[in-house]
């Protein structure tokens, strides 16, 4: 679909139903159908097909800490931070896949397609094990 076709698509939903009809056609997730929360809506003043920028997905502080679990459901650790690209895309979560409250905590950077899921409340990593984790190199910031 070419982006003239998506901008006509978005103004007729606005025009025939108001704000709430674009901002439902903005949460429509083209990859699995599903539906993202709407985290913001600014105002632009502009034209009223463009009436409002619509951000849909999740919050980062939403994303933090969210329990990572296999696809067996047991959980091996939890979201500890996010790592932005320069071009402003979501690439690397990085995991705690270590102790209790802070102590022997092990972090570890996995690369956010590896996630099945990456969704509050949980973030689902096929195949991997807490040992498995352990065994990465350790993630350590730069200054």
């Amino acid at each position: 679909m070419n982006h003239n076709r998506i901008r006509l698509i978005a103004a007729v939903c606005f025009a025939a139903s108001g704000s709430l009809a674009l901002v439902n056609c903005a949460q429509m997730d083209a990859k699995n159908d599903a539906v993202a929360p709407v985290a913001g809506v600014v105002p632009l003043r502009t034209t009223v097909t463009q009436s409002a920028l619509v951000a849909t997905g999740w919050r980062a502080s939403k994303l933090l800490k969210t329990t990572v679990y296999n696809d067996n459901n047991e959980k091996v650790g939890s979201v500890d931070d996010l790592i932005v690209s320069p071009k402003g895309e979501l690439t690397v979560a990085v995991v705690d896949v270590g102790g209790f409250l802070g102590i022997n905590k092990h972090l570890v950077a996995v690369p956010v397609d590896r996630f099945a899921q990456f969704a509050p409340p949980k973030a689902v990593l096929p195949g991997a094990s807490k040992e498995q984790l352990k065994e990465l190199p350790e993630f350590t910031y730069t200054q």
